[in-house]
C-alpha cells in the first residue's frame, strides 16, 4: 500500500483498471452493453438471479410459498453471471434498468409484470399470494420497517465491510475499522430486538426474516466473508439462536442452493426449472 495519501482530482474520471476483483463490471454508466435476450421457461415466475444473499431472499420466498401449497409460485431460476456481465445484456436491463440481481418476471398475468429490487420482489410475492406479510395495522408496519431497515443497512455490510475486508486489492485499516464498527452496531440492533421475540418482527415468520437472514444470519453462521471470528459474532446470542432456527427450515435450505455457483457441489443448483432439480 502506498504511503502517499490519495488526493482526489478536481474532476473525477473513470479508471477502467480500478476496482480490484470487480473491475471488469464496475462502470459509471447505466444501460445495456450488448444485445442478449433472456430465456423464458414454462412456470408462472421467471427469476433471473445469482445465489448471493440478495438472490437467496427471493428463492427462499418462492420455496416457502411452494411449501405452503401455492402452485402459482412455481418458478424457473435462470443464472445471471455478474462476473461475465450478464446483467448488462439488453434483456436483463429491460427487466431491471439498474442491472442488479435479482429480477423477476411474473408471466401469470398479461402483460407480464416486471419486478426488481429484492425487497420489492418480496412484497410483491407476499401480496400476490397473501402470505408472510401481515395485512394491516401495527404488525404490517413493524414487518415493513424491518424489511426496509435491511434494505438501508446492508450496503454497509456488503459494499462497505465485505468489500474492504474480503475483496479490495489491498487491506486498509480505516475502511475496515469503520465498516466493521457499523456492522457490529447493526448486529447489536438485531440481537437486542430478538431478545424479546422469536422472529424479527414478532411471533410470526415474515418477509423481514427472509430479507435479513441471508446477510446477517450468514454473518453469524460463518457463511459470509470468513469474518465470524473477526466480528466476534458468538457474542450476539439471540441473533445466533434466530439464525440457526431459520437455517433449519427446509424451504430455506432449498432456496440457498438455487443459482449458487460456489461451495460444495452437493449444496448448489446452478439453475432451477423443476422441484426435482433440488435433491
Amino acid at each position: 500500500m502506498s504511503d502517499v495519501p490519495y488526493l482526489p482530482p478536481r474532476v473525477w474520471s473513470w479508471n477502467r483498471d480500478a476496482g480490484g476483483k470487480f473491475a471488469n463490471i464496475n462502470r459509471p454508466t447505466a444501460g445495456a452493453t450488448h444485445d442478449k435476450d433472456l430465456p423464458c421457461g414454462r412456470h408462472p415466475m421467471q427469476l433471473y438471479s445469482l445465489g448471493t444473499p440478495n438472490g437467496v431472499k427471493v428463492t427462499v420466498m418462492l420455496e416457502e410459498l411452494l411449501a405452503l401449497g401455492h402452485a402459482g409460485a412455481e418458478y424457473d431460476a435462470w443464472l445471471i453471471d455478474i462476473n461475465a456481465g450478464d446483467q448488462f445484456g439488453s434483456g436483463f436491463v429491460g427487466i431491471n434498468p439498474n442491472s442488479k440481481i435479482p429480477a423477476l418476471l411474473d408471466t401469470s398475468v398479461a402483460p407480464a409484470v416486471r419486478v426488481f429490487e429484492s425487497g420489492s420482489i418480496l412484497v410483491y410475492l407476499a401480496e400476490k399470494f397473501g402470505a408472510f406479510l401481515p395485512e394491516s395495522g401495527q404488525a404490517r408496519a413493524e414487518c415493513l420497517s424491518w424489511l426496509f431497515w435491511q434494505m438501508g443497512s446492508t450496503p454497509y455490510v456488503g459494499g462497505g465491510f465485505g468489500h474492504f475486508y474480503a475483496y479490495a486489492p489491498e487491506k486498509w485499516e480505516y475502511p475496515i475499522n469503520r465498516f466493521a464498527m457499523e456492522v457490529k452496531r447493526q448486529l447489536d440492533v438485531l440481537d437486542r430486538n430478538l431478545a424479546t421475540r422469536r422472529y424479527i418482527s414478532g411471533d410470526e415468520y415474515t418477509v423481514a426474516d427472509m430479507a435479513i437472514h441471508p446477510w446477517y444470519g450468514g454473518l453469524v453462521l460463518a457463511n459470509l466473508y470468513n469474518s465470524a471470528e473477526f466480528l466476534d459474532v458468538a457474542w450476539y446470542r439471540n441473533l445466533v439462536r434466530w439464525a440457526t432456527e431459520i437455517a433449519a427450515r427446509p424451504a430455506v435450505q432449498r432456496g440457498r442452493r438455487v443459482n449458487r455457483t460456489s461451495g460444495p457441489e452437493g449444496e448448489r443448483t446452478r439453475e432451477r426449472h423443476d422441484a426435482a432439480d433440488i435433491p
